[in-house]
């Protein structure tokens, strides 16, 4: 995994590739000529030998590539392509893709399986297409202003241009408040954006100007169930996830895996040895010191060790001893947007270990929620298909009897929250499971006078209904899935899998996002996903193959922290220094008075809005750092 910068017609005032070192601490390397720069930070997981140096030319210097990511059928596609002539120089996927690119040009990306962010610049034509993987895995930022654009993996390397134009769109802010993320294409800045996941740019360089973009891959407005019995879609489910895992412990240094004691963890370990009995698997976990929160956390360790026992797998688990504001800021650094979530921080205690053992390689559990159903919300749909069937009338009375209970009662809260959407359409009602705040909070009450009519004017769920249009004949479970897919998972789980991992130099993979057995998994019938209230149903039948059923059939946990005593302890400090009437007033973008509502209630015990209480102090950390460029990470100043 490595990261990737270009500029095109700019000028560096700092070198991009120190923003970029700790995601390829092997090797670095550029390319420039009058109009262009490319540059590349290299951690070496495939032909570890200078023969996979980038940027990467092929052989007639025609075609130049940086290339973040792997491509795990790239020996079957090198292959094809020897058996027409191509020669190879490396045993690198790096060189593969150039192959590829030279033999089908665009098309080529639809060959790929794997995770990546590239860009090719054809010499020839003066063209530089830019492409990012088709579930988002690998993030890719684009910088345009006028005859300006640049692309990096992460926005803090945009830092390093003379005239990067740092202009907020603070109404973008509204997504981040609502959603923990901006689902889509948004970030805080004016002129930065994130490339939606298979797309393909093609820029004209000297004009530095968007000729084309192109789709490569999108999903089905109509989607085949399979007719299979359940015994036939868990024989083939099984068989498909191994060659999946199969296809992504490709490496040619050693491989780990998360272990979290989780179903999606354990059940990716438990093949992987089931593959290589004899075979010692490095396993790594968190003890984060939960054992019972008020939100609901338990404990995961005591799952974690019976799987590794179980199994006959190292587990190697780290013992933080968190600074919950440093880490905090530090994971907003990394994260280049104000991401509002605690788990980026032990994932990336995980991924330091891993590093400090020489494993540079980890294999997740990430996306089998997304694929298989595995959130809260997922089962609350069996009460949105009870509540289709009931008259608006009787809904609204309902509501009404609801918030005759007292909110200072946790059950009275939970009532309302359960009551919440009654009164709305269809299809508001099932967006709005997507959001972490109430809906006070939602329409924008604690923006600023001057900002509020624009953001109210916003609809949060725009990229939402853009592909719910498209979902077709799909169950509203399937409807649920894959805007998980598309906007959760994306913008939110893999993005910060991937920033806190590649912060300590360490690969993620994803086994569950295999081109191949996501396409399987849109096929099985939502019957066999969700079964009355059990989740990951399907899932579960092909774990009862490999694991225990105390580990199949455990409670759900999260992979979080206890926002409520962080806030009430840890955090009051910060909450007072950055979320003062003084400062807010100063910055314009937040109401003061507000917001100290809204920490009045929740202290209170009158409201239970912790993410938005973190949503804000993520958004005053990301300010520091990326508007008013005051680092926090302690290697790095900004300045």
């Amino acid at each position: 995994m490595c990261g990737i910068f270009g500029l095109i017609n700019g000028v560096l005032s700092k070198d991009p590739l120190s923003f970029l070192a700790h995601r390829g601490p092997d090797d670095s390397g550029s390319f420039q000529n009058e109009w262009l720069f490319l540059g590349h930070t290299r951690l070496s997981i495939l032909d570890v030998s200078q023969a996979g140096h980038q940027p990467m030319f092929y052989n007639d210097d025609d075609l130049v590539i940086v290339f973040n990511g792997e491509i795990y059928n790239h020996l079957d596609l090198r292959k094809e392509l020897e058996v027409d002539g191509y020669q190879f120089a490396s045993t690198s996927d790096t060189e593969t893709i150039l192959a590829a690119w030279k033999k089908w040009g665009t098309e080529s990306v639809k060959l790929l399986n794997g995770i990546f962010a590239f860009a090719i610049y054809q010499k020839s034509t003066n063209q530089l297409y830019v492409v990012r993987d088709r579930f988002g895995v690998k993030p890719l930022y684009i910088y345009q202003k006028e005859n300006q654009l640049a692309f990096s993996s992460e926005i803090k390397s945009f830092f390093s241009i003379d005239s990067f134009d740092t202009t907020l769109e603070p109404t973008n802010f509204h997504y981040y408040n609502n959603f923990l993320y901006a689902p889509g294409s948004p970030t805080p800045y004016k002129y930065v954006y994130k490339l939606l996941p298979a797309t393909v740019l093609k820029i004209d360089v000297e004009s530095a100007l968007i000729t084309e973009q192109l789709q490569f891959h999108s999903f089905k407005k109509e989607v085949t169930y399979s007719k299979s019995s359940l015994e036939e879609i868990v024989d083939e489910l099984d068989t498909r996830m191994r060659t999946a895992i199969s296809r992504q412990l490709l490496s040619d240094v050693p491989v780990g895996y998360f272990l979290s004691g989780g179903l999606d963890s354990s059940l990716i370990v438990a093949m992987a040895k089931s593959m290589h009995p004899t075979k010692n698997l490095d396993c790594f976990t968190i003890d984060a010191g939960i054992k019972k929160s008020k939100e609901g956390f338990t404990e995961d360790l005591p799952y974690a060790k019976m799987v590794a026992d179980y199994l006959g797998v190292n587990l190697h688990i780290v013992n933080p001893q968190f600074n919950w504001v440093r880490d905090f800021d530090q994971m907003i650094w990394h994260l280049d947007e104000p991401q509002a979530d605690l788990a980026p921080i032990n994932l990336k205690e995980i991924c330091g270990l891993a590093a400090e053992k020489g494993i540079k390689v980890l294999l997740s559990g990430a996306g089998g929620d997304d694929l298989f159903s595995g959130y809260r919300r997922h089962q609350a749909l069996g009460l949105e298909k009870a509540l289709n069937l009931i008259p608006k009338p009787l809904l609204k009375i309902g509501r009404s009897l609801a918030l005759k209970i007292p909110s200072t009662n946790p059950k009275g809260r939970r009532v309302h929250k359960l009551t919440r959407d009654w009164t709305e359409s269809k299809e508001d009602r099932f967006l709005n499971y997507f959001l972490w705040t109430s809906k006070s909070d939602a329409s924008g009450n604690l923006f600023s006078q001057a900002l509020k009519p624009t953001v109210k004017a916003i609809d949060p769920f725009n990229y939402h209904r853009s592909l719910l249009v498209n979902m077709g004949n799909r169950t509203l479970l399937d409807k649920m899935l894959l805007l998980e897919r598309y906007t959760f998972l994306c913008d939110h789980n893999l993005n910060y899998s991937d920033k806190l991992s590649m912060a300590v130099g360490v690969e993620v993979r994803v086994p569950f996002l295999d081109n191949e057995l996501v396409e399987f998994s849109e096929s099985i019938p939502s019957l066999f996903k969700l079964k009355g209230t059990t989740t990951k149903f399907v899932l579960k039948k092909v774990a009862e193959k490999y694991l225990p059923k105390e580990v199949i059939y455990r409670p759900k946990t999260g992979f979080g922290s206890p926002i409520r005593q962080l806030i009430e302890n840890d955090f009051q400090d910060m909450i007072q220094q950055r979320l003062n009437e003084k400062r807010l007033t100063e910055q314009g973008i937040f109401n003061p008075q507000e917001v100290q509502i809204l920490l009045r209630d929740y202290l209170s015990g009158k409201r239970e809005d912790g993410y938005i209480i973190l949503s804000l102090l993520a958004i005053q950390s990301w300010l520091d750092q990326f508007k008013h460029k005051q680092s926090y990470e302690t290697n790095h100043t900004v300045l």
